[in-house]
């Protein structure tokens, strides 16, 4: 039943294509007796009617580019010259001659104008020839061939190989949103700040200039900061009294602001510190 079924559709779509080459060919013998605006009418009609052909190519000759919309005006350039050029008295099909005339544009495109960052004339010469290898090679290996067996091949470096290869990134960037093998995507292998890192310096300079305070100051900072002790708590330990604690602490604070650093806004007010 299946293979009945994928029978007919194969039928069904020659029948569409004999159907369409025959209305073609009775368009190209109507274009042969005008001239001027009625022989373009004819020609347009002709073009409307394989605009297909034009999408078919272009996503298979760069699925992946990163304006797909320029290389199908690209493309219609190489559909109309086929239109204007072909020749029905040489008795041949028109899609055969228009595909190759299409292709031709769209390629020529995509190697003068259709980088995004385009490499030397030579590494795309040597892709061209790596790609037209590839299925050569795989018959006669019985595998995929590797870019070492491609290099001995066309009688040329391993890395020129690799190089020449990797050259489609040129032509459609990798998106930083697209998951590779392991799931993960380009963006996630990009460096980060580190804020903790940002701070280092500042941190060491306050450790130093914490190490430099007498005792007892560095002992109320220790209650105040790392504890988090209230004055009044401090007050009890120290055996002093709150208000004094709070003097105590906006001098510890203000010289510890002028040995870490002469901007004034640096480690901020003594009194936004000590806030709470």
């Amino acid at each position: 039943m299946i293979g009945t079924a994928r029978s007919a559709r194969a039928e069904a779509v020659r029948q569409r294509w004999a159907e369409r080459e025959q209305w073609t060919r009775a368009r190209f013998r109507e274009r042969g007796g005008l001239s001027g605006r009625p022989r373009r009418l004819v020609e347009d009609e002709i073009v409307l009617e394989h605009l297909d052909l034009v999408d078919g190519l272009v996503r298979r000759l760069a699925p992946r580019y990163r304006d797909l919309g320029d290389l199908r005006q690209v493309g219609c350039v190489g559909l109309i010259n086929a239109v204007h050029r072909f020749d029905p008295v040489r008795g041949d099909a028109f899609v055969p001659y228009a595909v190759p005339t299409i292709s031709g544009e769209v390629k020529r495109y995509l190697r003068d104008l259709g980088w995004f960052v385009r490499p030397p004339r030579s590494v795309q010469e040597l892709r061209a020839a790596a790609v037209r290898a590839m299925p050569d090679l795989a018959q006669q290996l019985r595998h995929e061939p590797t870019a070492g067996e491609i290099a001995v091949y066309l009688q040329t470096s391993r890395q020129a190989v690799q190089e020449a290869i990797a050259t489609p990134t040129s032509l459609h960037p990798i998106s930083l949103d697209e998951r590779g093998d392991d799931e993960s995507s380009a963006d996630a292998m990009l460096g980060a700040v580190d804020v903790g890192l940002e701070g280092a310096d500042t941190r060491l300079l306050v450790r130093r200039a914490i190490a430099a305070l007498p005792p007892r100051d560095r002992r109320i900072v220790y209650l105040r900061f790392f504890e988090e002790r209230t004055q009044r708590e401090i007050a009890a330990d120290i055996g002093v009294t709150q208000m004094q604690v709070s003097r105590l602490l906006t001098s510890i604070l203000i010289r510890l602001r002028a040995r870490v650093t002469a901007d004034p806004h640096a480690v901020g007010d003594p009194e936004e510190l000590d806030a709470g």
